[in-house]
């Protein structure tokens, strides 16, 4: 088969990877793909938002699967559009990506599918919210409606913080369009992870969990990124959990989307956090809904997988996932996110990332390259916030963890940054 996969981060480099060793893959296309996707694929200079452009590239070309990354182009009806040429595409349809696009739109969606979730209210008057706000008290998580490149979301400590966080939003229009609609929800205190299942329009197959990092800084310190780190599998994740929130989050989720025709073909991501229930027992409740692989959650996962990841998905974009039931390595696997100075705030790129392959080298490890570009005489240089993704895997979250830091060390790049904690609670749990 000739496979088109769409994006150019850590996610997109991971599920290349793990495509290309596919013996269903002949011929791999990335578009925009970064210098370290070129390793395993066939750049071609289109971005991902540039649907019409994708479209003619898969068609001219003779693509037989496309697989889309990242979460906008979905919102933009890339997937409505490959299928209409008539390529099998993986990812659901601009309806059905409203699950992220709209963070209203999935709370109010969940709440029609009876999904366990947090109580809320949604906003386009900033008077209104913090009226809201004022009667809710704090903790209290304030959320832009649409996408924000996983920035768009403050946990507020106090009332002033809240207030703070909805004049950021919808007077300094800090996140655009963004955040002309708030959600504002119920802060949920318990232990947060990442769940994801492959769904076919009308059924869903569990993958696996797990645990990223939020917090920019150790000790889950400073803003919200896009994640600097994560690992695999998630303790907090017991059989049980997992079972529950197949029965409770996904397949209600999965085919009360299909009553309302809007099926969802994709990989469905759901944030959990995990709570004390009255009895004092754990119970999983519903964050949020994204449309596609998290990054890092997806390095971590390809690096665990070992069924034939193009034979899942395909299943998937074909309607049928019934007779799949992924096997996976019987290791952990963690990920550490090198990042430029500054981020998620202004940082500089273009700056030289050296001994990249020497870091290589440390055994059981790969380096998924998240925001890079090639430079001159074969450089590698920084070309986003997230630079890269830092992946090992070994019997052990603390073996695999040594690993990825011990690759860490040996690059070179004095610009860069990373937590040094990524697993702190599996650590402490002594896994």
């Amino acid at each position: 088969m000739k496979i088109l996969v769409v994006g150019s981060g850590g996610r997109e480099h991971a599920l290349c990877w793990a495509v290309a060793r596919s013996p269903l893959c002949d011929k791999l296309y990335c578009a925009p793909g970064n210098a370290g996707i070129a390793a395993v694929a066939e750049c071609v200079d289109i971005s991902g938002n540039k649907i019409d452009a994708i479209t003619d590239f898969a068609t001219a070309n003779a693509i037989d699967f496309v697989i889309v990354g990242p979460e906008e182009p979905l919102v933009l009806g890339l997937a409505d559009k490959l299928r209409a040429a008539g390529i099998p595409t993986f990812g659901p349809s601009a309806a059905a990506a409203a699950l992220e696009g709209s963070k209203g739109f999935m709370k109010d969606a969940v709440a029609r599918f009876g999904v366990p979730t947090a109580a809320y209210g949604r906003f386009t008057d900033r008077d209104a919210a913090r009226a809201f706000v004022a009667r809710q008290g704090a903790p209290i998580v304030v959320k832009t409606d649409g996408l924000a490149a996983g920035k768009g979301v403050t946990i507020c400590q106090n009332v002033d913080e809240a207030y703070a966080a909805i004049d950021e939003a919808m007077v300094g229009r800090r996140f655009g369009d963004a955040g002309a609609e708030l959600v504002i929800e119920e802060f949920l205190d318990g232990e947060e992870a990442s769940f994801f299942a492959i769904c076919d329009g009308t059924n869903a197959v569990a993958l696996a969990g797990a645990q990223d990092h939020k917090r920019a800084f150790d000790g889950d310190q400073g803003p919200n990124t896009g994640g600097m780190g994560t690992y695999s599998p998630a303790p907090v994740l017991t059989p049980a959990i997992e079972a529950e929130i197949m029965d409770k989050m996904i397949l209600p989720t999965v085919r009360g989307m299909a009553a309302e025709g809007k099926p969802f073909v994709g990989v469905l991501f759901a944030g959990i956090m995990v709570v004390n229930g009255p009895d004092g027992q754990p119970v999983p409740k519903l964050l949020e809904y994204n449309v596609r692989f998290g990054d890092p959650e997806c390095q971590v996962l390809m690096r665990r997988l070992k069924s034939d990841l193009v034979e899942l998905l395909l299943a998937a974009a074909q309607g049928d996932v019934s007779g799949q039931q992924p096997q996976w390595h019987d290791e952990a696997a963690l990920c550490v996110v090198m990042a430029a100075d500054g981020y998620p705030g202004d940082y500089q790129k273009g700056t030289r990332i050296g001994n990249l392959a020497a870091a290589g080298q440390v055994p059981g490890v790969e380096i998924f390259h998240a925001g890079t570009k090639p430079g001159p005489d074969g450089a590698v240089l920084a070309n986003g916030g997230r630079v890269l993704g830092v992946t090992a895997g070994a019997a052990r979250i603390a073996e695999a963890r040594e690993l990825a830091y011990r690759a860490v060390d040996l690059i070179d790049w004095k610009e860069g940054f990373c937590r040094r904690d990524i697993a702190w609670r599996a650590m402490a749990r002594g896994l």
